[in-house]
């Protein structure tokens, strides 16, 4: 069964929200098996056919949580190549941090990216919710079995 890691930073609870409306998009394909976490070591995210990262932006960057544990992902040659790749977050008036979730993912280990990450201003709606669970439900369908 596939596996697919929905990884997420939130500190307004706006990408929290997002994540879980992800999970619920992978999980409405059958033969794939989604995580939702906080957390997650660099050794983990080798257990996963997909990992995806929801991350705000703040002051133009992202979090320190994920940018540590991308450097000790590398430290540890921790083997991503040909996983698939995606991000999503909310933000409030730039938005960079999933752009550059995706870069390092294709960049530094190899990884199929989803090149266009789903961001969200601010809080999202019913409607942003929505585009979540297709996100997510479209992440599934390419680890179909």
């Amino acid at each position: 069964m596939a596996k697919v890691l929905v990884l997420y930073y939130s500190r307004t609870g706006n990408t929290q929200k997002m994540a879980e409306a992800v999970a619920e998009g992978v999980r409405t394909i059958q033969g794939v098996e989604v995580e939702l976490e906080y957390y997650a070591t660099p050794e983990e995210l080798a257990e996963f056919e997909a990992i995806v990262i929801g991350i705000p932006t703040y002051h133009h960057d992202m979090t320190v949580d994920i940018k540590k544990l991308f450097e000790e992902a590398s430290v540890k040659n921790v083997n991503l190549k040909d996983k698939v790749g995606a991000a999503f977050g909310s933000y409030g008036w730039s938005g960079e941090a999933p752009r550059l979730v995706l870069e390092i993912m294709k960049n530094r280990f190899g990884m199929y990216v989803i090149e266009s990450p789903l961001l969200i201003k601010y809080a999202p709606d019913r409607v942003g919710l929505e585009k979540c669970r297709r996100f997510g439900k479209g992440i599934a369908e390419r680890l179909k079995p």
